[in-house]
C-alpha cells in the first residue's frame, strides 16, 4: 500500500500490475513501486549500474483514471542514467526506476525483459538416496463397531485399533479432527487412514489428518529461502521420490538486494518486517501450488514441511524482526530447531500440516549452511573438508569428525552480478564462461541458453535470439582470472595498459583501462573497477577460511565442496587461480549444488537425520570474523592473484601460473584501508 498522501498527490499506476497509488511530489519511483509491490528490481542497490529497473513512461489521456500521463511529469535523466546509456545502451524511451522521481500523474510499463521471474533458477533437486524414516506416516485401521455391552466413544476405539495394529499408544488429537471422527469412520464401513505425526521417540504422536477408507497419498516439502532466490521440491513421503521443483526469485529483492538492505528496511520503515514476511510466504505459496499442478498432488495431501535459510530470511520467514542481526554482537532470536505448524505460517498445506526448521549455527551462519553440513557430513569423515556457500555472504564450514568450526564472510554481491559495470544474475543471454588466448587476447564465449562457444558456427543465431546481455557470476571469476593466466592482469589486480598497442580489447577507461569481452550492444568490458569488486569480495571469503584453518591448526584442507546455485557453476580451476579458494588437488574439488536443500530433503525424510544436525550444530564452533584481529592482515594478502603470500603448488601443477612476483608487497595504495574499510562493513 502506497504511503499515506494528499488528496492532491500525483497518481501512479504501474502495469501490466494495475497496481497504483498516489505519492507525493519527489518520491523516487522505486520506492513508489516497493510500496505497491510491483517487481521492479535493483540488483545493483540502486546504483544505476545494473538496469534491471527499467521502465516506460505511457503517454496520454488514461480516461478511465482521470489523468493524463507525460514523460514530462518524470524527472529529467541524471549522471546514473547517462553513464548507464554511455555504457550499455538505455533503449529509447526507457528509464531507471532508481534514478527518477515523480513530479506528476504517470503509467508506467514494467517491461517484461526486466522482471525477477526472467532469472534462471538454479537450485535443482539432488538424487541421492535417503532412507525413510519420516516424522509424519500413515496408518489405515479397520476400527470396531459401537457395541452396547462396551459403550466406548468412536474416537477411543480408533485409539485401540491404532494401539493393537501399529502399536501407537494414546495419540493427541487436535480439537479440529474430533467432530470428523464418527462421519469418517462410518463413510467406508469402519476403515479408516490416520496421518501420524512423531518427530521424536519420546514425543507423544499426534493424529494431523483423516481420511476414509485407505488413502495412499502423503506428501512433503522441502524449501531452501535463499535471499535471491527460492528453490522448492515436493516429495512423496511413501516413496521419498521428489514428484516435482519449483523455483522462483526472492520478491524480498523489492526491499533490498543485499542481506543487510533489508535488515535496513525493517529499521527504516515500521512496517518492513511484516511487509517481507508476507512476501516470502507469499512465495512459498505460490511455489507449493506450482509443483502441485506440476505433479498433480492435491495440497490436502501434504503433511510436513522442512525449511533451511541464512539467519536473516529465517527470522523473516517466522515473522521474526531481524534487527539485532544487523549489528553486534548479531544475536538470533532462535538458534536451535523449531517445530511449528504450517498453518501458523500460513502455508498451503493440510490444516493438520507440521513444519520444521533446521536450527541456525551463529549469528550469520544459518539453517542453509546447517542443511549443507548435513549433506556433505564433514562430521561423518576423518578428512579435512571445507564446505563453503558462496553467496552475498558466504557461510564456511571447516572440519572433520573431529572438530569443525564454522564462520561467515562478507563478500557482498559482486559474484551475484551487483557492483560489476556488466554484471547480471544468471538469465538468458548472460555470458557464463570466458576463455582468452594467451598469444592474441581474443576472447571466447559462452551464454545462458546455448552450448555453442563464440568461435563455433550457429553461436550468432543464439546470441541474435537471446542477445549477449551482460556478465553473470561464474564468468566473472573465469575472465578475471583468464585475464590473469593470460598477463592482462597483473597479481595485484592492475590492468596493464601497455597491452593496447598489442591488442584493441586492452581500451582506455578513463584514468585506468578495461578489457573489451563483447562489442556490440550492450558492450561489455571487465573495468579495473569490477576487478577491485571482485578483489574485495574474494579476498573476504578467502581470508575466512584462512582464519579457519589457522583454527584449526592446519596448513591445507583434504577436501572441498563448492555448495550453493552459484557454487555449482563455479568451475573450481577458476576459483583458485582466483584465490577464491585455498590450494587443494583439483579433483578433490567438487561443486554439489544446492546442498542445503539437499540437507531439508533429509530432515523430511528421515527424522534421525534432524537429531544428527541438532548434535552437530551444538558443537560446531562458531568464529565471528569481525572480531579477529589477524583476519585484516589475511584479508590484505588475499587481495592478490591468487595470494599474495600463500603457494598453491598444487594448482601449478595444473595450472601454468605467472611467474610469482615478490614486488606484490607494492600492491595499488588503499588495500589495507580497503581491508579495514571491509571489517567495518562486516560490523
Amino acid at each position: 500500500m502506497a504511503a499515506p498522501s494528499g488528496p492532491k498527490d500525483p497518481l501512479v499506476l504501474f502495469m501490466p500490475s494495475g497496481k497504483r497509488g498516489r505519492f507525493p511530489v519527489g518520491t523516487g519511483l522505486m520506492e513508489a513501486a516497493r510500496q505497491l509491490g510491483v517487481p521492479v528490481e535493483s540488483v545493483c542497490g540502486g546504483r544505476g549500474t545494473c538496469g534491471r529497473c527499467q521502465i516506460a513512461v505511457q503517454e496520454g489521456r488514461f480516461a478511465k483514471f482521470g489523468i493524463t500521463s507525460s514523460r514530462d511529469h518524470i524527472s529529467p535523466r541524471g549522471e546514473k542514467e547517462a553513464r548507464y546509456d554511455r555504457i550499455r545502451g538505455l533503449p529509447e524511451g526507457r528509464r531507471l526506476a532508481c534514478s527518477a522521481t515523480i513530479r506528476g500523474d504517470l503509467v508506467i510499463d514494467v517491461p517484461q525483459d526486466t522482471v525477477v521471474d526472467a532469472q534462471v533458477i538454479r537450485k535443482a533437486a539432488s538424487d541421492r538416496t535417503i532412507r525413510r524414516e519420516p516424522a509424519v506416516r500413515l496408518c489405515y485401521v479397520e476400527v470396531d463397531q459401537p457395541d452396547m455391552q462396551q459403550p466406548l466413544g468412536d474416537l477411543d476405539r480408533l485409539k485401540a485399533a491404532l494401539a493393537r495394529d501399529w502399536g501407537i499408544r494414546d495419540p493427541a488429537v487436535p480439537l479440529r479432527l474430533m467432530p470428523q471422527v464418527q462421519k469418517m469412520l462410518r463413510k467406508d464401513n469402519w476403515g479408516v487412514t490416520v496421518a501420524i505425526h512423531q518427530d521424536e521417540e519420546a514425543e507423544r504422536p499426534e493424529i494431523l489428518a483423516l481420511w476414509p477408507g485407505l488413502h495412499n497419498q502423503a506428501y512433503g516439502i522441502a524449501c531452501d529461502i535463499g535471499s535471491t532466490t527460492i528453490a522448492l521440491h515436493l516429495v512423496s513421503l511413501l516413496s521419498g521420490r521428489v514428484v516435482a521443483s519449483a523455483g522462483a526469485a526472492n520478491p524480498q529483492i523489492r526491499f533490498g538486494e543485499d542481506l543487510m538492505s533489508r535488515v535496513s528496511y525493517v529499521m527504516m520503515n515500521p512496517d518492513g518486517c511484516e511487509a517481507m514476511t508476507r512476501a516470502v510466504r507469499e512465495a512459498v505459496n505460490g511455489l507449493i501450488g506450482r509443483a502441485c499442478a506440476q505433479g498433480g498432488v492435491d495440497a490436502g495431501d501434504i503433511l510436513d514441511t522442512v525449511f533451511v535459510a541464512n539467519p536473516i530470511m529465517h527470522h523473516l520467514f517466522l515473522g521474526i524482526d531481524p534487527t539485532e542481526l544487523g549489528q553486534a554482537p548479531f544475536a538470533l532470536a532462535v538458534s536451535g530447531a523449531v517445530h511449528t505448524t504450517a498453518a501458523e505460517l500460513g502455508l498451503r498445506a493440510n490444516a493438520g500440516a507440521r513444519a520444521y526448521l533446521l536450527p541456525c549455527i551463529a549469528g550469520h551462519v544459518g539453517a542453509d549452511a546447517a542443511g549443507a553440513t548435513l549433506a556433505e557430513g564433514p562430521h561423518r569423515q576423518g578428512r579435512m573438508m571445507l564446505l563453503v556457500d558462496i553467496g552475498t555472504n558466504a557461510e564456511i564450514v571447516l572440519g572433520n569428525s573431529g572438530r569443525i568450526v564454522a564462520a561467515s564472510s562478507p563478500t557482498g554481491p559482486a559474484f551475484e552480478g551487483a557492483e560489476i559495470s556488466c554484471g547480471q544474475r544468471a538469465a538468458p543471454g548472460a555470458i557464463e564462461r570466458v576463455r582468452i588466448d594467451r598469444e592474441t587476447l581474443e576472447p571466447r564465449l559462452r551464454i545462458i541458453g546455448s552450448e555453442l562457444w563464440s568461435d563455433e558456427p550457429g553461436f550468432g543465431a543464439d546470441a541474435a535470439r537471446l542477445g549477449v546481455t551482460g556478465i553473470c557470476g561464474s564468468a566473472i571469476i573465469e575472465a578475471v582470472a583468464e585475464m590473469y593466466l593470460s598477463g592482462i592482469v597483473s597479481a595485484d589486480g592492475a590492468i596493464d595498459g601497455t597491452l593496447a598497442s598489442r591488442s584493441p580489447r586492452i581500451v582506455a577507461n578513463g584514468r585506468t583501462f578495461a578489457y573489451l569481452l563483447h562489442e556490440g550492444q550492450p558492450r561489455i568490458a571487465v573495468t579495473q573497477n569490477d576487478l577491485r569488486a571482485v578483489q574485495l569480495a574474494k579476498a573476504a571469503l578467502y581470508a575466512g577460511i584462512r582464519l579457519l584453518m589457522e583454527k584449526q591448526g592446519v596448513t591445507q584442507v583434504d577436501t572441498i565442496r563448492l555448495a550453493g546455485a552459484f557454487g555449482a557453476f563455479i568451475d573450481p580451476k577458476y576459483a583458485m587461480v582466483l584465490g577464491l579458494i585455498p590450494d587443494c588437488a583439483l579433483s578433490e574439488v567438487r561443486a554439489v549444488g544446492n546442498a542445503a536443500g539437499t540437507g531439508a530433503m533429509m530432515a523430511l525424510l528421515n527424522r534421525g537425520h534432524r537429531r544428527e544436525i541438532e548434535r552437530t550444530v551444538r558443537r560446531i564452533e562458531k568464529i565471528e570474523t569481525a572480531l579477529e584481529p589477524h583476519f585484516q592482515q589475511l584479508f590484505v594478502d588475499a587481495m592478490a592473484l591468487p595470494n599474495r603470500v600463500d603457494p598453491f603448488p598444487k594448482l601449478a601443477e595444473e595450472v601454468a601460473l605467472p611467474r610469482r612476483q615478490e614486488a606484490t608487497d607494492n600492491a595499488p595504495h588503499g588495500l589495507a584501508r580497503q581491508g579495514r574499510m571491509a571489517r567495518r562493513r562486516r560490523r
